[in-house]
């Protein structure tokens, strides 16, 4: 069924009042925080109000048909399809981690930019209009059809679901950091209170409902990611547009960087915290002596204070401090190594803003040059393995729709990648212009508020009471949630970014547990197990799953097993890996077989796990094990070149696929070879 004009006009006045409605009542909440309307009132507004409305596109699609709730009845046009993918594609780690990234990295975080623009070149050429050729519901199916039977559909399906169960953990962890902040409740309650809203539209309607939904969670989120900069922008520049001015502001931000960097305090505090990691490294050497020495100090300490009848506080605070030591030698060895680390990363000033690939000396620098190229090319390819963000092409009416879509989805997706950069100068030169060098004693509320979840910490080693930079601690994936407040812009700003948060979040994850129900539902139980199930059975099964699924993901991601950047550049990883060579030979090579694109897949996919298991210290390891220096996170650049090689090799000392398999790569790789598959 094809997008009729009717249709066109009907969805752009639906989502135009939308819109308009939305400005409203930021508009009305800003009027309202002008009367006094307490902050927390706006953020719970904020987040409800958006809830209420996904709940509400979600009921109103709700759907029973197969093919509307697995590929939104094909007939999602190409406009708004893009809009779709864009929603779906800036998750948690492009709207809240991205920010924070380049804040921290400089140019180093454009790998992200890169890569993930690049990605879609790859996805528009390569696979896009191919598999809406091909038709079908899901990547699995294209994968079952071109390499004959269930074992590479089974393959394909197990790697999807392992690469899109930690991009969903990623999502749901950057939930649970929005309600926690703005609710006022604890990460791990915020968790599964986000958890209900990720259910209701992909619950009830899955591709369709989820569809609506993200074009609706676009328009906030874009909105929430330009207001705040382009307000920035004009305090420090005069000018409203952040993208045109904020080269200026880098350049005045690298002359205030040499001034701080060199500051005599702030060299004091570095070698304050020098002294600190050094003293961890003699505990850790002397182990278990060292735990011991520390256990009956602490204890003697606590002793002291009740027999002097020291204050509740104080005593209360040394008690904490003895119950909060590590019990074992092991448990100790891995705590004060990451204190040591941390400490190490404070001794020594920061990059330069500006500054490619830094480092001390040149091996330094040559190996951030590499690990920057091997970043941008997993995240290039990984793009274009992601199970959820090709399946939406499958939505629009035909192959044109879906080569304009991906034009869309780029140009939307531009709009948040070259507002990036400039919201990071901006949020960087807040902190260092109206943060630092502030008496700590007098800090706004916002630092306790953040500081009791866990992402804003202060530290005054040197006891002068006056913050130094090495004495504050910003987690990456608060930074663009923080900057408004660190601006002091009015809080309604907060509550906009924290709506426009939790819709990328939201929008990602309903779009991934989609893609994990169905390869588990379509994929494994109704194509393998029971080809005669009938169509309400199918959908009970694909909604059951999905609950659990998000259950046990939202459990996971209450355990803080990462960052939000990091984890989704696992996911990329294990896409590239799994599926990028298996789909690209699958359309340009039809000398692929069977045989070889199930060994490529799991050697890709060994070779970048066994890899992320040697090198992350989550898993027990080190980047001492690392292969060339490459960072855990681009781990996939081992496992796309063994997948292309394996399969290769296996495709050729095996027998050719049959006539049919043939016979399909050119009904979808020939513009004339036959009808599109609906």
């Amino acid at each position: 069924m094809r997008a009729t004009p009717a249709l066109l006009r009907r969805l752009w006045r639906y989502y135009l009042l939308y819109a308009a409605g939305f400005v409203g009542l930021v508009l009305l909440l800003a009027v309202a925080e002008r009367f006094g309307l307490a902050p927390r009132w706006i953020g719970q507004i904020f987040l409800f109000s958006t809830i209420a409305i996904y709940a509400l596109i979600g009921v109103m699609s709700r759907t029973s048909d197969v093919s509307e709730y697995y590929v939104a009845g094909r007939r999602v046009p190409a406009l708004f399809n893009g809009m779709a993918t864009a929603a779906d594609w800036m998750s948690a780690a492009s709207f809240i981690g991205l920010a924070g990234t380049l804040y921290y990295a400089g140019f180093e975080g454009l790998a992200f930019v890169t890569g993930w623009t690049g990605g879609y070149v790859l996805v528009a050429l390569l696979l896009a209009p191919f598999l809406r050729k091909f038709g079908e519901f899901t990547i699995p199916d294209f994968l079952g059809a071109r390499y004959e039977g269930h074992f590479a559909r089974l393959v394909g399906a197990l790697a999807g679901v392992l690469a899109s169960f930690v991009y969903v953990v990623a999502q749901i962890y950057g939930v649970g950091l929005i309600t926690s902040r703005f609710i006022g409740i604890e990460f791990e309650i915020g968790v599964f209170v986000g958890l209900a809203g990720i259910l209701v539209c992909s619950f009830l309607g899955g591709m369709r409902a989820v569809t609506w939904t993200q074009v609706a969670q676009y328009l906030i989120l874009i909105m929430a990611y330009m207001v705040p900069v382009v307000i920035l922008s004009y305090q420090v520049t005069g000018v409203p547009i952040p993208q045109a001015v904020y080269g200026k502001v880098l350049h005045e931000l690298g002359v205030k960087e040499i001034e701080l960097f060199t500051e005599p305090r702030e060299n004091e505090v570095r070698a304050l915290y020098r002294q600190r990691a050094d003293e961890l490294a003699r505990k850790i050497a002397e182990l278990p002596a060292s735990l011991a020495a520390e256990r009956q100090a602490q204890m003697q300490r606590v002793n002291e204070l009740r027999t002097q009848g020291a204050p509740a506080r104080e005593l209360g605070t040394a008690e904490r401090t003895l119950r909060d030591l590590p019990h074992t030698p092991d448990e100790a060895r891995l705590k004060w190594e990451r204190e040591r680390q941390d400490s190490l990363q404070r001794s020594v000033p920061p990059s330069p803003h500006a500054e490619a690939h830094p480092g001390p000396d040149e091996a330094a620098r040559d190996s951030a040059r590499l690990n920057f190229i091997a970043l941008s090319f997993v995240l290039m390819v990984g793009t274009a393995g992601l199970p959820h963000i090709l399946m939406r092409y499958y939505t629009t009416p035909g192959v044109r729709e879906a080569r304009r879509s991906v034009f869309w989805t780029l140009f939307f997706i531009f709009l948040l990648y070259v507002t990036a950069p400039a919201y990071a100068v901006f949020a960087k030169w807040e902190v260092y212009s109206t943060l630092i060098g502030s008496h700590i004693a007098s800090l706004p509320s916002w630092v306790v508020s953040w500081g009791k979840v866990g992402l804003v910490k202060i530290e005054d080693i040197n006891a002068d009471g006056i913050l130094q930079l090495a004495e504050l601690s910003l987690n990456s994936d608060a930074i663009l949630l923080l900057t408004p407040e660190i601006a002091g812009l009015p809080y309604v700003v907060s509550g906009l970014v924290a709506a426009g948060g939790l819709a990328a979040a939201l929008s990602t994850a309903d779009g991934l547990l989609l893609t994990i129900s169905h390869a588990l539902s379509h994929d494994v139980y109704y194509r393998m197990i029971n080809p005669e199930a009938s169509t309400q059975r199918r959908l009970v099964i694909t909604k059951s799953q999905l609950l659990v699924v998000a259950v046990i993901a939202a459990w996971v991601a209450s355990l803080r097993p990462d960052s939000i950047l990091f984890m989704v550049g696992l996911a990329f990883s294990i896409a590239a890996s799994a599926f990028f060579p298996a789909l690209v030979l699958g359309i340009f090579w039809k000398r692929a077989n069977k045989w070889g694109a199930i060994c490529g897949m799991l050697a890709g996919l060994g070779i970048t796990l066994f890899y992320i298991v040697r090198t992350h210290p989550f898993f027990g390891g080190s980047l001492g094990n690392a292969w060339f220096g490459i960072h855990p996170i681009s781990c996939g650049v081992f496992g796309v070149p063994a997948g292309f090689l394996v399969i290769v090799l296996v495709s050729l000392l095996t027998p050719p696929p049959s006539a049919a398999v043939m016979a399909l790569v050119d009904r979808v790789r020939l513009p004339d070879a036959g009808k599109v598959r609906a």
